[in-house]
């Protein structure tokens, strides 16, 4: 992500902090009670890296959107700074890649989120994800009309109300597509997410 990208994040973020009421208002414990459901829109940039330093790659650049359904199956559980809630959704989401050459991925992605609950409006969260998706990117790393997107990050949700959150977090992702065709080098990049979700019972 472009330097000025991260400061624009940072300041955004910042800026929410400050318009959110109070921590000691928030109650997470009804926000994140067992059976909350929450719908999440989210859109994110992401730039390939050289993970294996190889002489060559195609330096793809992309942004995504997904649009999240999920549930909170259990509730706050976990002691102190591992009290939490895990959050386990469903996300069809669309990426389109800008460089080296327009193409896309489309796929629905399995999503899990742990949020941590110990900082009032701020909480904190550590997310994987993945799923299948069909694309016509034609790339030295991989050519293929299928492939496997898989991420795993870390963020932050503010809570703008008791039910109303935005959250900022950055991913590592992973295409592949499972060796089901050739070639098959798989290619990595790093992801700035941005996105907001709505928590209701």
């Amino acid at each position: 992500m472009k330097p000025h990208g991260r400061i624009v994040g940072c300041v955004l973020l910042l800026a929410l902090a400050a318009l959110a009421p109070p921590a000691s208002a928030f109650d997470s414990s009804l926000t994140f009670a067992k059976g909350t459901y929450v719908m999440s829109a989210e859109g994110s940039y992401g730039e390939q890296f050289n993970l294996e330093e190889l002489a060559h790659e195609s330096h793809i650049k992309f942004w995504n959107a997904g649009f999240r359904a999920s549930i909170l199956p259990f509730g706050p559980t976990g002691p102190s700074f591992l009290h939490g809630a895990l959050e386990a959704g469903l996300e069809p989401l669309y990426q389109r890649y800008t460089d080296p050459a327009p193409a896309f991925w489309a796929g629905l992605a399995l999503v899990f989120r742990y949020h941590f609950l110990s900082l009032g409006r701020f909480v904190p969260y550590a997310e994987i994800g993945g799923g299948p998706g069909g694309t016509d990117l034609k790339v030295k790393e991989i050519d293929s009309d299928f492939s496997f997107l898989v991420w795993g990050g870390l963020g932050v949700s503010v809570f703008l109300t008791d039910s109303t959150a935005m959250y900022a977090g950055y991913r590592y992702e992973h295409n592949s597509n499972g060796n089901t065709d050739q070639p098959n080098r798989g290619w990595e990049s790093h992801v700035g997410v941005l996105g907001v979700s709505y928590y209701f019972r």
